[in-house]
């Protein structure tokens, strides 16, 4: 099946404890249904020090459920995703666009 959601798009919280907030996929984990997005659900964890790295306390970025996240449309309202085919013959391909607006997000 095709994804909904890709590494790079910009997406929209719409429910959760970060709700309204944007960010820019980072990662997607499609056995376990979540996404690591920019700037959304951060947290503090404490790292221990190794010899290459520093230890304290860093925030960062842990995987959020899709079905939590939304496509950003162009005004950045929260758009489901639908597929369509574009194109004849040869030239013809499957592409992602947003219901909200039609537009195709795949380029």
């Amino acid at each position: 099946m095709a994804a909904r959601i890709r590494k790079g798009d910009r997406v929209v919280v719409i429910t959760g404890k970060d709700k309204g907030k944007t960010g820019e996929v980072i990662r997607v984990i499609p056995d376990e249904d979540r996404a690591v997005v920019r700037g959304v659900n951060v947290v503090r964890r404490h790292q221990r020090q190794t010899p290459s790295t520093q230890g304290g306390i860093v925030s960062k970025e842990m995987p959020i459920h899709l079905s939590n996240i939304a496509i950003a449309d162009r005004d950045g309202k929260a758009s489901r995703v639908g597929f369509k085919f574009v194109g004849e013959g040869e030239a013809r391909r499957k592409v992602r666009y947003a219901k909200l607006s039609g537009d195709v997000i795949d380029g």
